[in-house]
C-alpha cells in the first residue's frame, strides 16, 4: 500500500484530547492549548477533551492514560513540561509509555523549529508516540510553536499517524 492510499484511509474527523501541563496557567491563562484546539477543529477534527495538570509526572501520566482509555479519543495532544527547565518533565513521565515511540516527529518539528527560531529549537524535547493504540504528542507550550506543529505536522499527518496507530489498540 503506498502513502497516498495510507493517507487516504487515514482522512476524516479524528477525536482529539488536548492536555495542558503548567504548574502556572489554568483555564483562564492557557494560550497554548487553545491554538491546538482552534487548528484541529478548524481542520475538521472534533475535541474530545480538554483538561489542565501541574507539571507532576504521576499526574501527567494518568490524565494521558485515562484519556487513551476513551475510546472517542484518536490522538492526545500535550502541551507543556518539554523544555530543559528543572520543572519540565513532561518528556519523562510519558516516554516510557510510549509503544511504539515516533522519533520522527520530535526530529521534524526541531528541524522546521530551526527555520523559524535558529539553533534555541534544539531546546526543544518535543516528542510522539503510541499509547494504547493513540497517537500522543508532547509539544512545547508556545503558542508560536503550536502554530508551527499545527500547520506543518499535526493537520497534514494526522490521520495516517492515528490510523497505523489503531492498529495497535488492545
Amino acid at each position: 500500500m503506498g502513502l497516498e492510499q495510507h493517507r487516504r484511509e487515514g482522512e476524516g474527523s479524528l477525536g482529539v484530547f488536548v492536555l495542558t501541563v503548567s504548574d502556572t496557567r489554568g483555564e483562564a491563562t492557557d494560550r497554548g492549548g487553545p491554538v491546538l484546539v482552534e487548528g484541529l477543529t478548524a481542520a475538521g477534527h472534533r475535541l474530545a477533551g480538554r483538561d489542565w495538570v501541574a507539571d507532576e509526572p504521576e499526574a501527567i501520566r494518568s490524565r494521558v492514560v485515562d484519556a487513551c482509555g476513551e475510546p472517542e479519543v484518536d490522538a492526545v495532544l500535550v502541551t507543556g513540561g518539554t523544555g530543559l527547565a528543572a520543572r519540565d518533565r513532561t518528556p519523562e513521565a510519558l516516554k516510557p509509555l510510549f509503544d511504539p515511540a515516533i522519533p520522527g516527529f520530535g526530529e521534524l518539528f526541531r528541524a522546521l523549529s530551526f527555520r523559524e527560531i535558529g539553533p534555541a529549537a534544539m531546546l526543544s524535547r518535543a516528542c510522539a508516540g503510541v499509547v494504547a493504540g493513540r497517537v500522543v504528542a508532547l509539544l512545547p507550550g508556545s503558542p508560536r510553536a503550536l502554530e508551527l506543529a499545527v500547520r506543518e505536522l499535526l493537520v497534514p499527518e494526522l490521520g495516517h499517524l492515528c490510523a497505523q496507530a489503531r492498529t495497535r489498540r488492545p
